[in-house]
């Protein structure tokens, strides 16, 4: 096996950020829609790479979850389609902010700047390839990826694609770059690159990211662990309300935004619950019920007890929890408990109820009669995201171009001097 010299990738990554950060907006948007065009052609090579990582991943025993997560089939044109609108979207390095003169007759200004290099770490998602280096190049970042193990030949083949595009495009292909290696060793020695990484961001499972946060030492960015709740508020169109619960739950349920928990108000159980079931059932979904919910579900099939752990479950499958609630009191305390700050919401036609949900749930994204599914850089205008973050400084939510950027004070005087 190749051993990879990740100090000099650090290196070679460094100075491809100096250069890309000063790149004009229109080389960055030339070479996105050079980008689109390049995936376009190579489409069936990519695709006969991507099946190649199914097989094998399919042969190592992987879950539905992640087979989902690696597949590429049927998604190629939509991620082209991200990155055509990225390059479509305002640049905002170099963006000037927040001026103001002091009483001295200095001018000051914050002037937004890329990050740098960010290093990013995930696994089984090979469209996080093409979405990062959408963003990254779009803001003059500079990237170093890791992928998982499942999913190297589509990694090996896009980058190889992104690099040769890059170059043709008169920009330095070191602007991204590929850890090629299953070897976890990488990893370790990865989140000690301070020196050459600005931004470490896994994207992956909960131990992934736990490792990142107590091994770093660079600032790290997590999310995309999802525990996501609705509330069945009791005043709400339950008929309205059942479409938004099936989609947030079946749309995509190996995703992190859908549906692991729905909390109903106990005045319209008896009635909500069992419609609940009969539309999600069609689709094959299990429902975990409390000891109250389970007495509404007249024996059916397809639901079985809750365990405790069962709300701190992030079912990425067709899996539901259902909990009845005596109030929204109850509900927020339950989802204070018991979520991960990703996406919740609640359902109701009461406006003041929504205003208090809104208000009492701390998440990165709440919702008002929509579904959790929304919860996506794309479906929020941003053209693709390199995460969706959880935390609470620097971002939140659905990291998009400007999510990348820093900013420098910029002042100017006249030849000041301080007194």
């Amino acid at each position: 096996m190749t051993t990879i010299n990740l100090n000099q990738i650090g290196k070679d990554s460094k100075e491809a950020s100096r250069l890309f950060g000063v790149a004009s907006t229109q080389a960055k948007n030339a070479f996105l829609h050079a980008l689109a065009r390049s995936l376009g052609d190579k489409k069936e090579a990519i695709l006969v790479a991507n099946s190649k990582d199914l097989r094998l991943a399919k042969e190592k025993g992987l879950s539905g979850a992640l087979l989902d997560r690696l597949s590429l089939q049927n998604r190629l044109e939509e991620i082209i389609k991200d990155v055509l609108h990225v390059e479509e979207l305002p640049d905002p390095v170099g963006e000037i902010f927040e001026t103001r003169v002091l009483p001295n007759g200095l001018k000051l200004a914050k002037h937004r700047t890329p990050l740098g290099v960010l290093g990013v770490i995930y696994e089984a998602r090979p469209n996080v390839t093409v979405d990062i280096t959408s963003l990254a190049l779009k803001t003059g970042n500079a990237v170093i990826l890791r992928g998982g193990s499942e999913t190297l030949n589509t990694n090996t083949l896009l980058v190889q694609i992104i690099q040769q595009t890059l170059e043709q495009s008169d920009l330095p292909p070191n602007a991204v770059q590929l850890i090629a290696s299953p070897d976890r060793s990488y990893v370790q020695e990865m989140v000690k690159m301070d020196r050459y990484i600005d931004m470490l961001i896994p994207r992956g499972g909960t131990a992934l990211q736990e490792y990142c946060k107590m091994n770093s030492t660079i600032p790290v960015i997590t999310g995309g662990v999802g525990i996501c709740h609705l509330y069945l508020d009791e005043e709400v169109d339950l008929e309205a309300a059942l479409p938004v619960i099936f989609n947030a739950k079946v749309q995509r349920p190996a995703a992190c935004n859908a549906l692991d928990t729905l909390l109903v108000h106990e005045k319209i159980a008896s009635k909500a619950i069992p419609k609940v079931i009969e539309k999600l059932q069609t689709a094959g979904v299990e429902f975990h019920l409390d000891p109250t919910a389970l007495k509404l579900a007249a024996n059916n099939a397809n639901c079985i007890p809750a365990k405790d752990a069962d709300w701190d479950t992030e079912w990425l499958s067709l899996s539901l929890g259902i909990k009845v609630v005596s109030e929204m009191k109850t509900a927020l305390h339950h989802i204070a408990e018991h979520s991960m700050s990703h996406s919740d919401g609640i359902l109701t036609s009461n406006k003041e109820h929504a205003k208090q949900f809104v208000a009492g749930v701390d998440s990165a994204c709440v919702y008002v009669n929509a579904s959790t599914r929304f919860t996506d850089g794309g479906q929020f205008g941003l053209g693709a995201e390199v995460a969706v973050t959880t935390q609470k400084l620097h971002a939140r939510g659905p990291m998009g171009l400007k999510e990348l950027t820093t900013y420098k004070w910029v002042i100017e005087g006249e030849y000041h001097v301080r007194s």
